[in-house]
C-alpha cells in the first residue's frame, strides 16, 4: 500500500497528464494479467446469476464492463470487492490467488467499489463520510489529519465543497462526487466505478475523465460500469459484454462501435431507438401553468401541455427542473403560481391534490421515492391505488391480478410476483415504478430522469411505452440530461437555466448545441444573439 502509484494523494498522480494515457495505452503486467477472475459461479438461492464468467485485466487498464440490467456485472464486481463470495471459481491478483471475508480485506488489498446507490451516511458530515472506518488518532481522533485527508480526496475530483457539511445537505449529484473522493481516500490500485456519471453534468463528467486518465497513467487499474456507451467508447482500453450471467465477448474498444456494443448486449439487432412521433400540434392544451415559482430554485415559470404531448424539459444540474414540478406536485413549497386542468384551477397544494387532478410525478430517485423497495411488486404496484382494492377490506386477488397484467404490459422481468423491488434489476425497478404510477390512471404524466442507471435494452423499451401513453391521449412531461432522450422523444423542448425559462424549441430548432446556449445562459427567448449572463 506504499507504492506511490497506488496514493491518489501523491504528487506524482496529481501532476499527471491525462494526454499520456489515452485508451490503448495499457501497462501490462510483468508476469501475465493484473487480475485473473476464472470460472466465478453466483447462486443466490436456486438462482444462478453468474455462470463460468472469466475475466483478464491487465495493470493500468481501463476496462469496461457492459450488459442488461440483471445481466450480472454489479454481482461480479462485488464478488471482487469482497461484498459476496463467489459459489465457485477463483480470483488472482498480480499473479497471486486471492479469496476476500469481506470489503475491508478487499480494500486492504487495494480494491475499492464506488457504488451505484450511494453508500453515504446521511446524518454525518462529508469528511465524516470520507473516514469512516478508517479513522486514525486512536482512543482521541487525529481530527486535522481526517480533515486533511478529506480535503485533499475532495481536492482530487474538483470539489469544493466544506467539509463539514451534512451529507443530506447535498444535491445528488454532490453526493456523487463525494462517493468517489471516499473511494479515492482508500488508495485504491484497483477501483471500481459502477455508473459513476449517471447524476453528473458534462463538467464534472469531464473533471472525473481527467481523474481517471491521471490514475491510469499512474498504474490504477479501473473496471468501468456503464450504460452510456459513448463513454465507454470514450475512456476504456477493452470491454466485457455480460449477458445473462456469462461473458459473452472480450475485445478491444477500438474494434467495437456503439451499435455493436448494444446489439452484443441484448443479443439481437438493436434498431429504431426511438418510436415515431404523433402529430399533438393541433390538440387541446391540457395543462396550464401560469408564473410558478419555487423559493429558492425556480422564478416565473410558465409553460402549456397538449393532450398526447411528450414535452421536454431540459438544462444543467441545479437548473431547478426538477424542484421546479416538486413544487408543482405539492411536494414542496411554492410561492406563487396558479396552476389550470383542462381548464379547472387546481391549488396542488399535496400530491394527492395532483393526483386527484390526473396528474402523476415520477421521482429520479427511483430507490429512494419512487419505490419502497423492501416491499414486494404487489404492495409497490398498488399502493397510490388503495381505494380500488380495499372496498374496506383489501383485495390480495385483484391485487395479484393487477401484478400480472403489469408484468405482462410494462414487460417486467421478474421471476417471482411476490419477490421484493429490492430484487428486481434497475431497468425492470423503473418499469414496475412507471406501472405503479399508471395504475391511478392519469392523464398527465411527469418522468424526472426516467432511463437513468438503465441499460439500453430498457431505455428502448420505456422510450415505447412513453410513445405509448401518448399515442393512447395521455401528456407527458420528461425531465432529462441525456440531450438524445429528449431530442428523440419529445415534440417540444423547454429549457431551463438558473430557475427560469431561457427557451423554447420545436421541429428544426430541435438541435443539441442550441440547447446547451440556451442551458448555459448565452441565448435567451426573444433575444437575437447571445447576451452576457452574470456567473
Amino acid at each position: 500500500m506504499n507504492d506511490p502509484r497506488s496514493n491518489p494523494d501523491s504528487a506524482e498522480l496529481k501532476s499527471a497528464n491525462l494526454d499520456s494515457a489515452g485508451p490503448g495505452q495499457v501497462s501490462p503486467a510483468a508476469d501475465g494479467p493484473f487480475l485473473a477472475m476464472t470460472g466465478i459461479n453466483k447462486d443466490f438461492g436456486a438462482v444462478r446469476v453468474l455462470n463460468d464468467v472469466s475475466l483478464n485485466v491487465a495493470r493500468g487498464e481501463v476496462h469496461a464492463l457492459i450488459g442488461e440490467n440483471g445481466a450480472g456485472k454489479s454481482t461480479l464486481m462485488k464478488i471482487l470487492a469482497g461484498y459476496h463470495p463467489p459459489t465457485s471459481g477463483h480470483i488472482t491478483l498480480n499473479g497471486a490467488p486471492v479469496s476476500f471475508g469481506g470489503i475491508r480485506e478487499a480494500e486492504a488489498q487495494g480494491i475499492v467499489l464506488i457504488h451505484q446507490e450511494f453508500n453515504l451516511a446521511e446524518h454525518l458530515s462529508i469528511e465524516e463520510n470520507i473516514n469512516l472506518g478508517h479513522e486514525t488518532g486512536g482512543f482521541i481522533l487525529d481530527v486535522a489529519a481526517l480533515r486533511g485527508r478529506a480535503a485533499a480526496a475532495l481536492a482530487l475530483v474538483g470539489v469544493t465543497l466544506d467539509p463539514k457539511m451534512r451529507v443530506r445537505d447535498l444535491i445528488v449529484p454532490q453526493r456523487q462526487m463525494v462517493e468517489i473522493a471516499k473511494a479515492l481516500s482508500r488508495q485504491a490500485k484497483l477501483l471500481i466505478m459502477d455508473e459513476p456519471t449517471a447524476t453528473l453534468t458534462p463538467t464534472e463528467v469531464d473533471t472525473l475523465f481527467a481523474l481517471i486518465g491521471r490514475l491510469k497513467a499512474q498504474g490504477v487499474t479501473i473496471m468501468y460500469i456503464s450504460h452510456k456507451l459513448d463513454e465507454v467508447q470514450r475512456i476504456t482500453d477493452t470491454v466485457s459484454v455480460l449477458r445473462d450471467g456469462r461473458n459473452v465477448t472480450t475485445q478491444p474498444t477500438s474494434t467495437l462501435s456503439q451499435q455493436q456494443m448494444a446489439n452484443l448486449m441484448v443479443g439481437r439487432e438493436l434498431e429504431d431507438m426511438y418510436p415515431p412521433k404523433g402529430d399533438s400540434s393541433a390538440a387541446e392544451t391540457v395543462l396550464e401553468v401560469r408564473g410558478i415559482s419555487v423559493p429558492g430554485w425556480s422564478k416565473d415559470v410558465t409553460f402549456s401541455l397538449r393532450r398526447g404531448e411528450v414535452l421536454g424539459f431540459a438544462g444543467l444540474v441545479g437548473a431547478g427542473r426538477t424542484e421546479l414540478f416538486e413544487g408543482l406536485m405539492g411536494l414542496r413549497a411554492r410561492s406563487a403560481g396558479a396552476v389550470t386542468v383542462l381548464g379547472q384551477a387546481h391549488p396542488l397544494a399535496s400530491p394527492r391534490d395532483a393526483t386527484r387532478a390526473g396528474i402523476v410525478y415520477l421521482s429520479e430517485d427511483r430507490k429512494g421515492k419512487g419505490l419502497h423497495t423492501e416491499f414486494g411488486l404487489r404492495q409497490n404496484l398498488t399502493l397510490m391505488a388503495l381505494d380500488e382494492f380495499a372496498r374496506p377490506l383489501l383485495d390480495v386477488r385483484a391485487e395479484d391480478r393487477a401484478v400480472g397484467d403489469a408484468i405482462r404490459e410494462y414487460n417486467i422481468r421478474a421471476p417471482r410476483s411476490d419477490m421484493k423491488a429490492s430484487m428486481l434489476s434497475g431497468g425492470n425497478q423503473q418499469k414496475l415504478a412507471m406501472a405503479k404510477i399508471m395504475a391511478v390512471h392519469p392523464e398527465i404524466v411527469i418522468l424526472d430522469e426516467p432511463t437513468r442507471g438503465v441499460d439500453v435494452g430498457a431505455k428502448r423499451e420505456i422510450y415505447f411505452l412513453i410513445a405509448a401513453l401518448a399515442a393512447q391521449g395521455k401528456s407527458v412531461i420528461i425531465i432529462s440530461s441525456e440531450m438524445p432522450e429528449l431530442l428523440g422523444l419529445s415534440h417540444r423542448v423547454i429549457i431551463m437555466h438558473h430557475g427560469e425559462v431561457t427557451g423554447e424549441l420545436t421541429g428544426a430548432e430541435m438541435q443539441e448545441s442550441e440547447i446547451i446556449q440556451y442551458a448555459t445562459g448565452l441565448k435567451r427567448a426573444g433575444l437575437k444573439g447571445p447576451v452576457n449572463v452574470p456567473a
